[in-house]
């Protein structure tokens, strides 16, 4: 019997082009495949790119590895304050 376990991308962080690139790194150190999305607008426009903001950048995970990633982000964002 063959199970056909889909996969969807989730957003897990949102911030500047820095901010994001860096989270990407660190989840790729982790063994988290990462993709930025819409990082063309944070290098384009970068007063309407803040944490969370209209023009934000963001990182994006596959769900399966969405509670290790949480982590990651948790651990960058406790660094960041």
């Amino acid at each position: 019997m063959s199970t056909n376990q889909d996969i969807y991308p989730v957003v897990v962080f949102e911030g500047n082009d820095w901010e994001a690139s860096m989270v990407k790194s660190l989840l790729n150190n982790a063994e988290i495949e990462a993709f930025l999305k819409d990082e063309k607008m944070g290098v384009l426009a970068p007063w309407n790119v803040a944490g969370g903001g209209a023009g934000s950048v963001k990182v994006i995970v596959a769900d399966t590895d969405l509670e290790k990633a949480r982590e990651v982000v948790a651990e960058f964002e406790k660094t960041q304050k």
